[in-house]
């Protein structure tokens, strides 16, 4: 039912030699996107701190 080692290598090396010149390209704009979510994320964690510092009348 499953494809067997041999099938799996065979396919990855078939999408490796037609796509490999974008694989660096796909791995960079991952990391980044990575890097900014990461960013955001932050920045969500840190407002609902600095807003209950100000006291509200």
């Amino acid at each position: 039912m499953f494809p067997g080692h041999w099938q799996i290598l065979i396919v990855l090396l078939v999408v490796l030699l037609l796509f490999g010149n974008r694989l660096p390209q796909l791995a960079r704009s991952m990391g980044m996107s990575l890097t900014e979510f990461k960013k955001g994320i932050k920045e969500i964690d840190e407002k609902p701190a600095d807003d209950s510092k100000d006291p509200t009348p």
